[in-house]
């Protein structure tokens, strides 16, 4: 069939991609077999809509006719939106991690027929350029291997088959010992960049992760090294290149060691993790940068990020009118024209200068100028800023990938929740609601199944485990900083039935259902990706169900996957941080119980303490509780409203005053004994 099947999709990757010369299949039993029949390999493509490099590679060799000719001639083509089909992509970037090549997008790999790889990489110039050969010499010599040289082909595909199904062997050595938390922490702040923050050289990752990973162990530490790693991170962060200064939100990453030159696509995920770090980070320190950079995020998300019925969108691209940065960089010219006798003042805040700071022009910056400026300036320079902002609308904006994503809607949901809760904005959990109830019916099936994907009307793609595990997370975000409404609890713990039913193994859970398309292999670890894993997120979220319930089973099973997971310790601790963080919950959890009719002052004090490990009880009756809960049975004390904060089977002495509250709170985050 010599066309182009991408026209009758609804990823916006894909539709990108409809007009190109190259006979671009879909993903699916019809592309496999149309391998089979033609006897031809695999070239398998795949990226995602607001991916810099994959329109550089478009547009030099998908959009070529002449390199599309031999695509064509040579391949069956398969295009995939890794947003769509993490399964997919999973399986295939582990292929190229195991030929030892860095991962990442665009993904180009060749597959026998049966959709098993035997070689492949990322991005290949039109040419032989940054010491990588030209494509259409990469194109024939892979066609030359597949069909000529059947014992390199059948070692590259035997190997990495063999590779992949060991990825997937339990290595679980038991449950893993507290100290690995601490062990694990001083081992990535020894990686870390103390004068800028995130990881050394570049480029740089808003690893959330990571970051949280280390603020936990100051929390539990007191140890202020581990604390000045974040802040030094999320203070670069907030103030360099990557964030956006005028609309609010955070670039992908920086493709440098300052946090200045970011690829600017923004992710909704990314921005989640970093409204629930940023969170975190300023109930201790009360910074007013972090709560600044909070409350603009999250205007942006919820101005631009709100797709139809109620759902946040995936992402907005890097590039517009075909030049990447162009809708958000400036020149000296521009701003001068626009804010007249104060654009030097703003230049000298923002990095502004006639040669520009990126390739002739300027990326609005405060990384010359983090501390904050006296107010009257702050607030000029605010002025400023939004009438940058009036002339930024006029441009042509970058692609908006309106796709709603269950996992990525959760990881949003919850972070809006939390953020909502301690900045007391119920206009925020407004939004989080409504996603929310976007994800519960639009894409949820008639049994409660939930689906992938939703664009254009249309919903696609069975859920997969990160879908469940981020939707249970936000449920539980939700129940535990409301009014207790007992239907998230509910949804909760159905969920986790579903993941017991269609994802369970002998040990951990599968990625994919049990009865979804079947792939080359059925993938589960632990691993993180540019999101946290969701094997990681689950044992959190059972530990959290088995703390709000009671019920031994979800710690039966948080324990299971905890252990099934345990192996992976001695490889790559860098691989398992969600893992780990989940780990310190079970290990570590503070239960709050408020007991009485006066809550609000007890609830303001947790609103204002950094606690990663907290576990809040929204009724205020403790007859409520499980009869197995420490709390149970434990009320107000001679009429007064009564605190208790509880670590495993203890709980404290009755609270009445909020300071002896907020003490107790603060031992019981270090882990120490005495609650």
């Amino acid at each position: 069939m010599t066309e182009n099947l991408l026209a009758g999709e609804t990823s916006p990757y894909l539709l990108q991609h409809k007009d190109n010369p190259v006979h671009w299949r879909p993903w699916g039993p019809a592309a496999l077999a149309e391998a089979k029949q033609s006897g031809k390999p695999i070239l398998l493509s795949v990226g995602y809509a607001a991916c810099h490099w994959c329109h550089v590679m478009a547009h030099e060799s998908f959009e070529t006719d002449t390199i599309a000719d031999v695509m064509n001639e040579l391949f069956v083509n398969i295009k995939v939106d890794r947003e769509e089909r993490p399964d997919i992509d999973s399986i295939y970037q582990n292929a190229l991690a195991l030929l030892g090549q860095q991962g990442g997008w665009p993904l180009t790999m060749f597959l026998t027929p049966d959709g098993e790889p035997f070689w492949g990489g990322t991005y290949f110039p039109p040419e032989p350029r940054y010491g990588r050969p030209g494509f259409v010499t990469v194109l024939q010599r892979i066609s030359e291997v597949f069909h000529g040289d059947k014992e390199l082909l059948e070692k590259n595909r035997a190997g990495l088959l063999d590779g992949l199904k060991g990825l997937q062997a339990d290595g679980g050595s038991g449950r893993p010992l507290a100290a690995v938390l601490d062990k694990a922490a001083e081992s990535f702040l020894g990686h870390m960049d103390l004068d800028r923050g995130g990881l050394q050289g570049a480029p740089k990752f808003p690893q959330c992760g990571l970051f949280e990973l280390l603020w936990r162990a100051y929390l539990r530490t007191g140890e202020a090294p581990y604390r000045d790693a974040v802040t030094v991170t999320l203070d670069n962060i907030c103030q360099g290149g990557i964030y956006d200064h005028l609309g609010g939100g955070f670039a992908r990453y920086s493709t440098d060691a300052r946090w200045l030159a970011p690829h600017f696509e923004k992710m909704l995920y990314d921005n989640a993790q970093l409204v629930r770090l940023l969170t975190l980070a300023w109930q201790e320190t009360g910074a007013a940068l972090y709560r600044q950079r909070i409350e603009e995020t999250v205007d942006w998300v919820l101005r631009e990020m709100v797709a139809e019925g109620g759902g946040f969108a995936a992402a907005q691209d890097a590039d517009s009118e075909g030049v990447e940065g162009k809708f958000y960089t400036w020149s000296q010219a521009e701003i001068e024209e626009i804010l007249g006798d104060r654009a030097a003042a703003f230049g000298a805040v923002y990095d502004v200068s006639a040669h520009g700071n990126w390739e002739g022009v300027t990326i609005l910056n405060r990384l010359g100028t983090m501390e904050p400026l006296p107010e009257a300036e702050e607030s000029a320079r605010a002025e400023d800023r939004a009438k940058l902002f009036a002339v930024r609308e006029t441009r042509i904006k970058p692609l908006w990938d309106d796709k709603v994503l269950a996992d990525w809607n959760g990881l949003m949901i919850a972070a809006l929740a939390d953020a909502a809760f301690v900045f007391d904005r119920p206009d925020w959990r407004k939004a989080a609601v409504a996603a929310y109830d976007f994800v519960t019916s639009a894409m949820t099936t008639e049994d409660g199944r939930l689906m992938h994907t939703a664009r254009a009307g249309k919903v696609q793609h069975t859920g997969m485990l990160d879908d469940y595990a981020q939707m249970i997370r936000a449920a539980l975000a939700l129940y535990e900083t409301g009014g207790g409404e007992p239907e998230y609890l509910d949804q909760a713990k159905s969920w986790a039935e579903a993941v017991e039913a269609h994802f369970q193994s002998a040990s951990g859970y599968y990625l994919t259902a049990d009865d979804a398309e079947a792939l080359i292999i059925r993938a589960k670890h632990a691993q993180d990706s540019a999101t946290p894993s969701a094997n990681g997120t689950m044992i959190e979220n059972l530990a959290r169900l088995a703390y709000l319930t009671g019920e031994a089973t979800y710690r039966d099973r948080a324990e299971a996957a905890l252990t099934a997971f345990s192996g992976g310790l001695a490889r790559n601790l860098f691989g398992l941080i969600t893992y780990l963080n989940a780990f310190d919950f079970a290990e570590n959890a503070v239960q709050v119980v408020i007991a009485g009719p006066e809550r609000d002052g007890f609830i303001a004090t947790v609103k204002a303490i950094s606690l990663p490990n907290g576990v809040l009880f929204p009724s205020a009756d403790s007859a409520a509780l499980s009869a197995a809960h420490p709390a149970a049975g434990k009320g107000p004390v001679n009429g007064e409203t009564a605190a208790y904060v509880c670590h495993g089977m203890a709980c404290s002495l009755p609270q009445t005053d909020r300071e002896s509250f907020k003490t107790t709170l603060m031992v019981a985050r270090s882990g120490s004994e005495g609650v």
